[in-house]
């Protein structure tokens, strides 16, 4: 078992310990990439400080710590018990903020429809698309699903795609070039507007890969494989890559944005200099908002920046919906696909763009502020096992469990709170096993972001299923583990060998978050 006590539980303070150099490295590379999405106070060394108290390892597990209930600090829900536990507001929202929090929830769940229509407010869908609104794929605001057989059209699970080369972006180091593929883009649409044929359909199959644990049980694991069928728009090309990719859960979003890159960046260590085996690092992608480099947050492979950003590019690529940071109203339609390009679009009248700057800002909104429901049974003997369990096998070196996000004047919802997100944001090596050997940036094709676990537990309320990983193919959070490799390979092997108790207090663990 690797020892984890240096280490335990988060790097994010590291800059307590850094040596002098190690710390004005990350400073640096901080004020490279920039907060710029943000308007923030710099923390005193006071703040810092107790920022590094409230965030540190417990030695004890006895008991819970103080307000560890408190997912997402002031922002934390009370957790339902029905399927609408991750669509409530934030707590600590204003009575006028919950209005531009409803009117924003309006538009993630409003349907879109071809053009032209008298609808001018509504129209503008596709002519591709993967889906009719943003509540279409993130149902109930939770994550998306895997196809139930060949005629399940309300699956929420697409493919990215590209093709090697084409002009890397000079001013982010380690910049893996690719480029959109000739004739899809940069994403499979399954649905297409009348006359208008679909990209493809997904096939997915599955082979058993059974895992035998420490007591003679036997997991069996269901190791995908993924067919573009019924190809609209001619062959693939020879050298794409696809990618499978499942909508994840909404919730606690503009805490995360909020979190200091200074505190994201103290986690990575990308020539693994402690020994631990893990080595994290950022994905630094290219900001359209700002023009400029910037961390990458957002996605399975973190590729997004800021959630404003994440939200303009999905109305792009799965619903053909243009706004002002993506104003082609032909979404993600190539300059080979002619009759999509030249079909009618819905930007052009009053709004400009297929959604305005407003309906953007509302959407956005509406995102970062899906609180974060509070923790259950945190203080329930089982649970706390599990929890020493977590920390001993080293899961806490990626799943950073606290951080403290900035004070910001502007964002007093998101302010200076204490939150456990359970996740570092960086890119990890997951091993051949999830690899789906297609870069994203600087993301390599064996690298994913860490998932943030707060509300994991909350999955069957909500979906009604427990599929888990960026493609879904975990039944359970236990295979969901067992399909840990690369850098997670140690825990994933301490876990199949530890006692069947101590697995299932690990498991109970992560139910409670």
């Amino acid at each position: 078992m690797r020892n984890s006590t240096h280490r335990r539980w988060t790097k994010a303070n590291r800059f307590v310990a850094l040596s002098v150099a190690a710390l004005a490295a990350t400073q640096t590379l901080a004020a490279e990439l920039q907060d710029l999405h943000l308007n923030f106070e710099p923390r005193t060394e006071d703040e810092r400080l107790r920022v590094a108290r409230a965030t540190a390892a417990p030695s004890d597990f006895s008991s819970s710590q103080k307000f560890e209930e408190l997912s997402a600090g002031a922002a934390t829900v009370r957790a339902l018990k029905d399927a609408n536990a991750f669509s409530q507001p934030s707590g600590n929202l204003s009575f006028e903020q919950e209005l531009d929090f409803k009117v924003g929830n309006g538009l993630f769940r409003k349907i879109w429809v071809s053009s032209p229509t008298s609808t001018l407010a509504s129209d503008g869908l596709g002519p591709l698309y993967n889906a009719r609104s943003c509540q279409r794929c993130h149902i109930k605001d939770g994550r998306g699903h895997t196809p139930n057989g060949p005629e399940d059209n309300a699956i929420s699970m697409f493919l990215r795609v590209s093709i090697p080369g084409g002009e890397g972006i000079e001013e982010i180091e380690d910049y893996i070039a690719t480029q959109p593929e000739p004739n899809y883009g940069g994403q499979m649409q399954d649905l297409a507007l009348p006359g208008h044929p679909a990209e493809y359909r997904l096939d997915v199959t599955y082979k058993d890969v059974p895992v035998t644990l420490s007591d003679g049980e036997t997991i069996t694991l269901r190791k995908p494989i993924y067919t573009a069928a019924d190809l609209g728009y001619g062959p693939l090309h020879p050298d794409a890559m696809l990618s499978p990719r499942v909508a994840p859960q909404m919730i606690g979003l503009g805490l995360l944005e909020a979190i200091p890159v200074e505190d994201l960046l103290a986690n990575a260590d990308p020539e693994d200099a402690d020994g631990d085996g893990i080595s994290g690092r950022p994905n630094i992608v290219w900001a359209t908002e700002f023009a400029k480099p910037m961390m990458g947050r957002f996605g399975h492979k973190a590729g997004m920046p800021t959630i404003m950003e994440q939200s303009a590019a999905a109305f792009a690529g799965d619903l053909g919906i243009s706004s002002p940071l993506y104003p082609a109203g032909h979404g993600d339609c190539t300059t080979a696909q002619i009759d999509c390009v030249s079909a009618p679009h819905g930007d052009g009248d009053d709004r400009v763009f297929e959604i305005d700057q407003t309906g953007m800002d509302l959407v956005a909104f509406y995102s970062r502020n899906l609180g974060v429901p509070k923790r259950r049974d945190v203080g329930d003997p089982q649970v706390l096992r599990g929890k020493q369990v977590f920390n001993d096998t080293g899961c806490a070196s990626c799943h950073t469990p606290a951080f403290v996000t900035h004070r910001m004047p502007d964002r007093p919802e998101h302010s200076f709170q204490l939150i456990w997100p359970y996740s570092d944001l960086l890119l990890h090596d997951m091993g051949e096993g999830l690899a789906d050997n297609r870069p994203e940036a600087r993301a390599t094709g064996r690298e994913w972001r860490t998932p943030p676990l707060w509300g994991i537990g909350l999955t069957q309320q909500v979906s009604g299923h427990t599929q888990f990983l960026h493609d879904g193919r975990a039944q359970s959070l236990l295979e969901a583990i067992l399909w840990h490799g690369g850098e997670a390979q140690s825990a994933r092997d301490t876990v199949v060998t530890m006692p069947k108790p101590d697995r299932n207090a690990l498991i109970r663990f992560l139910e409670s978050l």
